[in-house]
């Protein structure tokens, strides 16, 4: 069995037969992750590396994809000790490798180019001014403390080989600084879909994947719709969520 701390329950993860340890003193996973865990393209073997990957849910969803061994690198060591016993408690420990460690500097000890696909969820917001009303945790999982939007775009570029992908979820306002900064680092856009709470609104959400060094492209996907008119998921998100579809529509062709 393994070991739980003060405060943390073990849930379960959707339908995909896993389980997760979370708690309420720290951030739990959102719709962001399992969004970026099944629109993501994934070889299907090979070294997969997801950065920010706070208790290990990403790598966890990426598991039920493809066979590559999967690594997570997590800045805060609550959070990074809990995405290891998550890939125990789920006997994944042979595949699933979650590091404490800083992704500006990760590369130092992983390598460069050494992954065929990079995943990642990084904080949204900027460092507020003034006192901040929320634990150190969950401030450093939504506000940029740690690592900025370039520090993260930088990191994944680093990391992934050429002809690799590089897929990440942020807010929908962020996504020309997004496009700029991955062709600045040589991270061609290919695969762009937004996320909207309901039809007829702004969207709140993007999903982006890039190719290293690819050719300039991008398709931009149809949009994804959280609610219906009854104020209930829609059918493409209930399927994610419930009926153990493995991922979103519309591949790259």
């Amino acid at each position: 069995m393994v070991p739980l701390r003060p405060t943390e329950r073990i849930d379960d993860l959707l339908t995909y037969d896993l389980k997760i340890i979370q708690s309420d003193e720290v951030f739990s996973f959102s719709m962001d992750a399992v969004l970026l865990g099944r629109f993501c393209s994934l070889p299907p073997k090979g070294r997969v590396i997801d950065l920010c990957t706070g208790n290990g849910v990403v790598p966890l969803l990426l598991s039920t994809r493809t066979r590559a061994e999967i690594w997570g690198v997590e800045i805060q060591e609550r959070l990074a000790d809990m995405a290891v016993r998550n890939a125990v408690l789920n006997d994944l420990g042979d595949r699933l490798h979650m590091i404490q460690g800083d992704l500006k500097t990760i590369h130092g000890t992983l390598g460069h180019g050494q992954f065929d696909a990079v995943t990642v969820n990084p904080p949204y917001l900027p460092v507020p001014n003034g006192e901040q009303n929320v634990n150190a945790h969950v401030a450093a999982a939504r506000h940029e403390i740690h690592c900025n939007l370039e520090d993260v775009v930088a990191a994944c570029a680093k990391l992934v080989k050429a002809g690799g992908k590089t897929a990440m979820v942020h807010r929908a306002t962020r996504v020309v600084d997004i496009i700029c900064l991955m062709r600045k680092y040589r991270l061609e856009p290919k695969r762009i879909r937004y996320v909207h709470a309901r039809a007829g609104e702004e969207a709140m959400m993007v999903l982006i994947e890039a190719i290293k060094d690819g050719k300039p492209e991008i398709r931009t996907l149809p949009p994804l719709i959280v609610y219906d008119e009854n104020q209930e998921y829609c059918k493409e998100l209930k399927d994610i969520y419930y009926g153990g579809r493995a991922s979103l529509e519309f591949s790259e062709a």
